[in-house]
């Protein structure tokens, strides 16, 4: 479907286990078509309970055994600068969930600096944006990433770009500090949207009642200042994956019952 000139797909299941499986499903097919001729794969994934569970989907399905891991490489859209043991680590929860049960090479896997390498947050968002620049594609300093999952608040923010900051608008560089987050832990490193947005296939995955709002003002063409989410694109496909409880907004015609 088009809205607002861009194409942006709608698929919905009942249920967030039942969405987890549908997109681990489609993220492993993506992955096997991207990696079949010898050809890496760079994947953005996002945090929350619903990255979590779709991690968990993909470490579960048959195909992740047969997958050549050592072609894909693994970034984060955003971190929160904790420990890299903390609970609230992007990072850990996406090992508990995948990276810990494939055989991906260690050196694949880019997590963004801790306080206990000795960096400061600024140094570890220079880190990270120079790690970046070692795969830089035709669109920037940075991979184009075949998948870029994005979580999506109920604020509307994507990554750790949230609403009427001034991070949202940054265009030059790849990877920015956030100080005084309003969602805690406070202090974090975002990739930002120019990065997000050169990614082949952005995937934004939301799931409750609480992300009806978000969804629709997304789907209108919102302000991307005040909705972040609603300037997340991918350059050949966007595709929001919601359960039914944050598609009770969204207008039947609208979602895509084929992909």
């Amino acid at each position: 479907m088009k809205v607002q000139g861009t194409m942006k797909s709608v698929v919905v299941e009942e249920t967030p286990e039942a969405l987890a499986a549908r997109v681990a499903d489609r993220f492993l097919t993506r992955l096997q078509a991207r990696t079949r001729n010898g050809r890496l794969a760079h994947v953005c994934l996002t945090g929350g309970s619903m990255g979590g569970k779709v991690l968990a989907a993909t470490a579960r399905d048959a195909r992740a055994a047969d997958l050549d891991w050592s072609l894909v490489h693994f970034w984060w859209g955003d971190e929160r600068f904790v420990e890299r043991d903390d609970p609230d680590r992007n990072s850990l929860q996406s090992r508990t969930a995948l990276l810990d049960h494939i055989p991906v090479p260690a050196e694949n896997i880019h997590e963004v600096a801790a306080p206990s390498d000795g960096v400061t947050l600024d140094e570890a968002a220079a880190a990270y944006a120079a790690d970046l620049a070692r795969f830089s594609s035709d669109h920037g300093e940075w991979p184009s990433f075949a998948v870029c999952f994005l979580g999506v608040g109920p604020d509307g923010h994507v990554a750790s770009l949230f609403p009427d900051r001034p991070e949202v608008t940054v265009t030059d560089v790849a990877a920015l500090p956030v100080r005084n987050s309003p969602k805690p832990p406070p202090e974090r490193v975002t990739l930002t949207r120019p990065v997000l947005n050169s990614s082949k296939r952005v995937w934004l995955v939301l799931t409750g009642a609480d992300k009806a709002s978000a969804l629709g003002l997304a789907l209108a063409g919102a302000s991307y200042a005040s909705v972040p989410a609603a300037g997340a694109k991918g350059r050949r496909r966007t595709v929001f994956f919601v359960d039914e409880a944050a598609a009770s907004e969204v207008s039947p015609e609208l979602i895509d019952r084929d992909y």
